[in-house]
C-alpha cells in the first residue's frame, strides 16, 4: 500500500507563537514529526512513500533528501493553496488501489494506527475509504463526522445547533452521531482520486469540502475510531503530544 504525507503548510500559528522549527521537524519524544510518520509507515508495510513540502521549507527538503529508505520515496516540492491541492499533487505517486494519506502533524497510538491499516487492507471491496476519527476534540475548527450505527459516514460538517425552544431536543442517536471529528488520516481507494480530479477541475479548494463531495457522489466511507489524535497546530500542542506519548509508552512498557 502506498503512503503519503501532506507537509506543505506554513505552520503559521506555530510561528506566531514563537516556534522557529518548521512543523515537520518539530521533535516529539526525540523524533521529528515527519520522521515518526515515515517510520510508522514502514512498519506497516508501505510499498512507497510520497511527501509534499512547500518551496520555502529548505531545511525540511534537505532533511528528506538525506533519508535512505528501503522503498521508493517521492519528494514533491511545491507551494500549494490548500491541503486538497497538495493531495492532488501527491496523487500521481499513489498507484496502488489502496493508499493512506495523512497530514504531517497527527499524534496517535501506534497500535491503533496499525489496527486501522489492517482493517482497511482487509475491508470488503465495496468500501471506498476508511477515515480516522476521534471523540477527542481539541481544535478551534474541528471537522465533525456524522455516521450511522454501522459507522458509515453520512456527512462531514458541523453538529446541529442547540435547540432554540425549551423542550425541543434532538434524539440521542443524532447527537451521538456527531460526537466524532476527523483525525487528518485518510485511507482511500482510486475511486477517491477520480472524485478529486473532478473537484479540482471545478475549482473546489478545501479538503473538508472534498470529503463531503465523496459522500455526495455515493462513495462508501466508514469511520474508524482512535482513542485520541492530537494535531500539533499550536506551541501548547507540542507539550500535549509529549505528555500523551510519554504516558502511552509508559503504560505500554508496564504491560509487557
Amino acid at each position: 500500500m502506498d503512503f503519503a504525507i501532506i507537509a506543505a503548510g506554513e505552520g503559521s500559528r506555530l510561528v506566531q507563537e514563537g516556534v522557529t522549527t518548521p512543523k515537520p521537524l518539530i521533535n516529539i519524544q526525540g523524533s521529528p514529526l515527519i520522521e515518526r510518520l515515515i517510520r510508522i509507515f514502514l512498519q506497516n508495510g508501505a510499498s512507497s512513500i510520497a511527501v509534499i513540502v512547500n518551496e520555502e521549507m529548505k531545511a525540511v527538503q534537505e532533511f528528506l533528501k538525506n533519508l535512505q529508505l528501503p522503498v521508493p520515496f517521492h519528494l514533491h516540492i511545491q507551494s500549494t493553496p490548500s491541503s486538497m491541492h497538495s493531495f492532488y499533487a501527491l496523487s500521481q505517486y499513489l498507484k496502488n488501489d489502496r493508499f493512506c494519506l495523512t497530514t504531517v502533524d497527527p499524534i496517535f497510538k501506534e497500535e491503533e494506527f496499525s489496527a486501522y491499516i489492517q482493517a482497511f487492507q482487509h475491508a470488503d471491496s465495496q468500501l471506498d475509504g476508511l477515515m480516522a476519527v476521534t471523540d477527542f476534540v481539541d481544535d478551534e475548527n474541528p471537522l465533525y463526522v456524522r455516521t450511522d450505527e454501522g459507522m458509515r459516514i453520512l456527512e462531514f460538517g458541523s453538529p446541529p445547533q442547540p435547540p432554540r425552544r425549551e423542550g425541543e431536543s434532538y434524539g440521542l442517536t443524532v447527537l451521538r452521531s456527531y460526537g466524532l471529528v476527523s483525525g487528518g488520516i485518510y485511507c482511500l481507494r482510486q475511486s477517491a482520486i477520480r472524485v478529486l480530479e473532478n473537484a479540482i477541475s471545478e475549482g473546489m479548494s478545501r479538503m473538508r469540502n472534498f470529503q463531503q463531495r465523496l459522500v455526495d457522489e455515493g462513495l462508501k466511507l466508514k469511520a474508524y475510531p482512535f482513542s485520541k489524535i492530537i494535531d500539533v497546530d499550536h506551541a501548547e500542542d507540542i507539550i500535549k503530544a509529549e505528555e500523551f506519548l510519554e504516558g502511552y509508552l509508559t503504560t505500554k512498557e508496564h504491560n509487557r
